[in-house]
């Protein structure tokens, strides 16, 4: 559920959040509440709106993905904000929890990605097929504790469950994926998968715009990452 301290960053045009585990970006079949109706609802009490409120989704993180969310506030914004998204000039960094350390420790991974609608799952291909859509990421691994190690993933493509699926395909599943191969789930849900940063030229104004995600604060294991890395624990 959206609060108002989940704001990263807002001016008139802008609105990044941190999304939690769980949350969903946009409505959906379930009819549950979106963070996309939360937010609206958030500022038309707050800034005493009479009428409706315009609130465009840039882009959408999955529900068991936490993390930044890039909202446009104005029509003009969205535009351009999904122009950006197109040519690939917004950059987008997570962080993961993987049950192996990939090998080698930082590189890219260039897989052919095939959607399952059915299972609404995505499989990684070395080799090209009809349907399948390119997918392109660099990681670097950050740090280790005796399970698990913290990656750092540049997304080059936008595919559906890309870094899910490109890291279970070099066996290195995220903690709490059990859609794609780790050992046990996370309470709650979720998965070990964070939107870290979010950087940009303004579309408006033209400046540099960078919002960073804290990570869960009820996760103990996140908590040990951002305490320390290098100190080997058992988690």
């Amino acid at each position: 559920m959206f609060r108002p301290d989940d704001i990263l960053y807002e001016d008139n045009h802008l609105l990044i959040v941190n999304k939690h585990c769980g949350d969903l970006v946009q409505p959906d079949p379930s009819g549950e509440s979106a963070l996309e109706e939360q937010i609206k609802a958030f500022i038309k009490a707050r800034d005493k709106k009479p009428g409706e409120v315009f609130l465009g989704v840039v882009h959408r993180i999955d529900r068991p993905v936490s993390g930044a969310v890039l909202f446009a506030k104005t029509s003009k914004a969205l535009v351009r904000l999904n122009e950006m998204i197109r040519e690939g000039r917004i950059g987008k960094r997570y962080w993961a929890l993987t049950e192996q350390t990939p090998e080698p420790e930082a590189g890219e991974l260039t897989h052919y990605l095939v959607r399952d609608g059915r299972t609404n799952r995505s499989r990684a291909l070395d080799m090209p097929k009809p349907e399948a859509k390119l997918g392109i990421l660099r990681y670097r691994t950050l740090g280790r504790s005796t399970h698990y190690t913290l990656v750092e993933i540049e997304l080059l493509t936008g595919r559906h469950h890309q870094i899910r699926a490109q890291l279970a395909k070099i066996g290195c599943p995220i903690r709490g994926d059990l859609k794609y191969g780790a050992k046990r789930s996370i309470a709650g849900g979720g998965i070990s998968l964070h939107s870290r940063t979010i950087a940009f030229d303004h579309p408006v104004r033209h400046e540099p715009v960078k919002a960073t995600a804290p990570v869960p604060a009820d996760d103990n294991l996140w908590n040990f990452f951002m305490n320390g890395p290098e100190k080997t624990q058992t988690h």
